[in-house]
């Protein structure tokens, strides 16, 4: 294993509101939960075990540490513009640390792909031994992942994909479009069961050409396809709490009293969705005149989904690091990984009318919020 002289963490500025743990950049002003917490490094064994046993097994019953080399890394982030980005940035931080024999060579690349393709050529004439990249859009890679092959440093890719190429060893994260089928099947059963026959959408969309984007989006679409739904509108809120108070602002002007579903692709947009429909006295969650639906469920998040300010929350696990940790280990040991790893996810709602959904043919378990789950998520 290589050994590096100098070792540097080139950490960019994450933000004035960054601090460790997820629900941080949340308004506290919104609904009726607090958005504070410190719980990034928790994994969320009281919502559900499985999700411990699958984090335990894949972190490995010993550390880098123990062989004696320095193992050198270099880590491409998307930015720090949620909560969920905040926590998978503070599970690799922890896991890849001087203290478990990791030299780790961070970028914060604020979303700003020609950022993140410079940082990972930076990474090459480091001459790390593997590169982790989190990708800003999901094209445009085949030239600078043909450079790290040729330089014979293995790439894993975590959270969103890559689509024009297959140069890297595994892609390790979470089925997009499975989630947004998800959001889409229980608004199905969640509408059936309360006698609501008329559903009309607006959908606030993350980043453009983020895979996470297009997934949830396609996903929730082919459902409101195949029931006959009204989605009115689907814009970008860029995946921030900023951008989801304008969207949905902008919303209310324009289809006011025309619709009754949000649909927001992650927590921060839901918390700043939630802050324009509260100004303009427009009530939402359970018992309100709008049915808003999350993606992420970080601690914030499931704050909401308790307190009933959101119906349901679509969980996209975070905490990759230590499952990536599993693929350099086999990597290491001479073996081959799999190509695509999917971490365990879970489904949160707030009332109990339901108890399963059915996607893709499978049913699947609704989990109803209590403050155990909170305290436990990331």
């Amino acid at each position: 294993m290589k050994r590096k002289l100098v070792s540097m963490v080139m950490c960019m500025a994450l933000g004035a509101t960054m601090l460790a743990g997820c629900g941080n950049s949340a308004n506290t002003s919104t609904g009726n939960a607090g958005a504070s917490n410190d719980a990034a490094a928790k994994t969320d064994d009281a919502a559900a075990a499985d999700q411990t046993d699958d984090s335990a097994e894949a972190a490995g019953t010993e550390s880098s540490a123990a062989s004696g080399d320095t193992v050198t890394i270099g880590f491409a982030q998307v930015g720090h513009e949620s909560d969920w980005r905040t926590a998978s940035t503070d599970s690799c931080l922890s896991v890849f640390s001087a203290d478990n024999g990791y030299d780790l060579q961070f970028v914060d690349c604020d979303n700003d792909s020609a950022v993140q393709l410079e940082a990972v050529r930076g990474f090459i004439e480091q001459d790390v031994d593997y590169i982790i990249i989190d990708p800003i859009v999901s094209t445009g890679w085949d030239t600078v992942l043909t450079e790290c092959e040729e330089a014979g440093i293995p790439v894993i890719v975590i959270d969103r994909t890559i689509d024009d190429s297959d140069k890297y060893v595994s892609w390790v994260g979470s089925n997009f479009k499975t989630e947004g089928l998800a959001a889409g099947e229980w608004l199905k059963a969640y509408t059936d069961a309360k006698g609501i026959s008329d559903v009309n959408v607006l959908v606030i969309e993350g980043s453009t050409g983020a895979s996470a984007t297009i997934g949830r989006t396609d996903g929730f679409k082919e459902i409101a396809d195949a029931n006959g739904w009204n989605i009115l509108d689907s814009q970008t809120g860029d995946f921030t709490q900023a951008g989801g108070q304008e969207v949905m602002e902008s919303y209310i002007k324009s289809y006011e009293g025309k619709f009754n579903v949000v649909v927001c692709q992650n927590d921060n947009e839901a918390f700043g969705a939630m802050d324009a429909m509260k100004a303009a006295g427009i009530s939402y969650g359970v018992d309100g005149d709008v049915i808003l639906v999350s993606f992420d469920a970080c601690t914030a998040g499931l704050e909401y989904v308790m307190s009933g300010d959101i119906n349901a929350d679509f969980e996209c696990n975070p905490l990759a690091a230590p499952f990536v940790e599993e693929v350099i280990k086999r990597l290491q040991a001479g073996e081959t990984p799999e190509k695509e790893v999917y971490m365990t996810e879970h489904w949160f709602v707030n009332e109990d009318v339901l108890s399963t959904i059915n996607v893709n043919g499978e049913d699947q378990d609704l989990t109803v919020v209590t403050k155990e789950i909170v305290d436990a998520q990331y």
